[in-house]
């Protein structure tokens, strides 16, 4: 029986940090939770908090606040570090250049550390960010992996199970590729236990899946929930839980998150959005599927939309 506590850092205290951390407290996917933020006033704060709910929890959860660079007994940790919030019009694209600065001091420092966990990085643009944080970190390509599509892909599930009146659990539905505008919907793969999507909704509803549309729908979402509150945390919060619970049990399971290729799908050099195997030690093994022709030429662009913003990397 393996009884050595499981211990998470995560790197920034903003919303999406601090929604993580309780939706890990909450759902026991650790005994410790670390955080790390430059505002040593505002991370006490959250960890004050957070040790306040955490007494509600069955067991025992610390909540502690280090350095980064203390960090050589981390499991998991959790980029959510960010270079400033967006403007009208802007897209997480326009995040990289002031984050990558920051991820280039915060990677080098933990590997000074002794850091050898895995990094599951959520800061934006997610892809890129990944990508950097592999080249700086020097791990192996499984222990480096971003949060991706996955949330867009929760996104699609949670609204096809609005309009077929079916929990999103049982939709086989997934996004590949960027995270951001370059993103889609892979349907040759999408069912219901088997039965094409577009056939249990013409079923259910009488009416053709608008296949376009419900894509251009779910492409949006992330951006109506910032226009409106000025962030988004819940979902992505969520989408981190699940990781760190997948790896920390060695599910096995197959989730759609930002993966380093080489060679897989014809692609290298990158991180993108593809259906991964998740284990104990990250990725165990990436998922490659036979794209659609339209769907491969979907795949190649978001590659080349990512692979052309790591060339801006600092």
């Amino acid at each position: 029986m393996n009884t050595k506590p499981r211990k998470v850092m995560i790197i920034g205290s903003g919303n999406v940090g601090t929604s993580a951390a309780y939706a890990l407290l909450n759902q026991n996917i650790c005994e410790e939770l670390i955080l790390v933020d430059l505002d040593a006033e505002r991370v006490e704060g959250h960890c004050q908090d957070l040790r306040d709910a955490a007494a509600y929890m069955p067991g025992m959860i610390s909540v502690t606040v280090r350095e980064a660079s203390d960090c050589a007994d981390v499991d998991i940790a959790v980029l959510t570090v960010s270079g400033g919030a967006l403007k009208p019009g802007q897209t997480r694209l326009d995040e990289l250049t002031s984050t990558a600065r920051i991820v280039k001091t915060i990677v080098p420092q933990m590997m000074a550390g002794g850091f050898n966990g895995i990094f599951l990085v959520a800061t934006n643009p997610c892809d890129i960010i990944t990508w950097q944080v592999y080249q700086l970190s020097g791990l192996p390509r499984n222990q480096v992996i971003g949060t991706g599509v996955w949330l867009d892909t929760t996104r699609l599930r949670r609204t096809l199970a609005e309009k077929l009146d079916i929990g999103a659990q049982s939709i086989d539905a997934f996004i590949l590729g960027e995270h951001g505008d370059a993103q889609f919907p892979v349907w040759s793969h999408s069912s219901v236990y088997g039965s094409p999507v577009s056939d249990v909704c013409q079923k259910h509803t009488g009416m053709a899946l608008d296949c376009d549309a419900l894509a251009e729908t779910v492409r949006k979402l992330g951006f109506e929930i910032y226009a409106r509150k000025g962030c988004t945390e819940y979902g992505i919060a969520g989408t981190i839980a699940e990781i760190c619970r997948n790896i920390f049990t060695g599910s096995h399971r197959a989730l759609a998150i930002s993966c380093i290729l080489d060679g897989e799908y014809g692609e290298r050099g990158l991180a993108i959005g593809v259906p991964a195997v998740l284990a104990h030690g990250g990725v165990q093994q990436i998922i490659e599927l036979q794209l659609a022709e339209d769907e491969q030429a979907k795949f190649s662009h978001a590659a080349a939309v990512i692979k052309s913003n790591i060339a801006r990397l600092p």
